[in-house]
């Protein structure tokens, strides 16, 4: 228990220390060099700015919190279906796979213009940048986990005579399951990075409920720095809670995997 307990400390505490250093080197740069406020605010100003905008953050971070899921689940169902068709013909993936890298090279900028004329602004433009973001490394790894199956358990199913359908529940997709974990943990965290994108260059309609980046861009424009701090805060902490939400759940499936095995 005292090991234990120890552990927890050692691995805890320090970087709370050097955060809380970091912190009280900030506030005496801020008051030393007497930064102005649209510079470089001190942390006490980005608290009072947090306290102050406590249901306009929390807004936001609810609305891109909404849209990295959107993304990221659009991205697994639709990267994990990809990839199945992929596993069933190499022509088929030798065809198709290097549009599919089209995904990972756009840049967003470059189609935003275009994601607006098609969809317009809004939730659903920035569910669809966070989607075109995080879907590439689903695809990837769940493609590769579904076609490198052990040769000999492939001769195996074929000698038993299974159908393609039964080789691909029964040997294939369970055989695929870590490395498409690998993928989903990889496009969590893009998913947010594309939505916070999104709410950048396809933002949201006047009526509706806006998120982090739009806020950022917004806040930036008016120079209120401490809000904008406050929603890179929050943007990073979303990352971090999204990431390890997937990555438990993953591990929660590859322990029964392993089970299973």
């Amino acid at each position: 228990m005292k090991f234990a307990r120890r552990s927890v400390l050692t691995a805890v505490l320090p970087p709370i220390v050097l955060f809380l250093v970091m912190l009280g080197a900030w506030q005496g740069i801020v008051v030393l060099w007497e930064l102005p406020p649209f510079l470089l605010p001190s942390p006490t100003d980005v608290a009072h700015a947090a306290l102050e905008n406590l249901g306009k953050l929390a807004s936001a971070t609810g609305i891109t919190a909404a849209g990295a899921a959107a993304g990221f689940l659009a991205s697994l169902v639709i990267g994990v279906f990809v990839a199945i068709i992929f596993s069933q013909s190499a022509i088929v993936r030798r065809s198709f796979f290097p549009y599919a890298i089209f995904f990972q090279t756009v840049p967003i900028v470059a189609i935003a213009p275009l994601i607006v004329l098609w969809s317009g602004t809004g939730f659903r433009s920035v569910v669809l940048v966070a989607f075109i973001v995080s879907v590439f490394p689903i695809i990837t790894n769940a493609t590769a986990g579904l076609t490198s199956i052990d040769l000999d358990l492939l001769d195996l199913f074929r000698l038993h005579g299974a159908s393609r359908w039964q080789t691909l529940f029964k040997l294939r997709l369970p055989g695929a399951v870590p490395s498409t974990v690998t993928g989903a943990k990889t496009s969590s965290g893009l998913a947010v990075i594309g939505t916070i994108v999104g709410e950048f260059f396809v933002g949201y309609d006047p009526s509706e409920h806006f998120g982090l980046g739009y806020l950022i861009q917004e806040s930036t424009t008016q120079l209120k720095v401490d809000l904008v701090l406050c929603a890179v805060v929050l943007a990073t902490l979303l990352g971090l809670f999204v990431f390890g939400a997937v990555s438990l759940i993953g591990a929660i499936v590859l322990k029964r995997y392993s089970q299973a095995g």
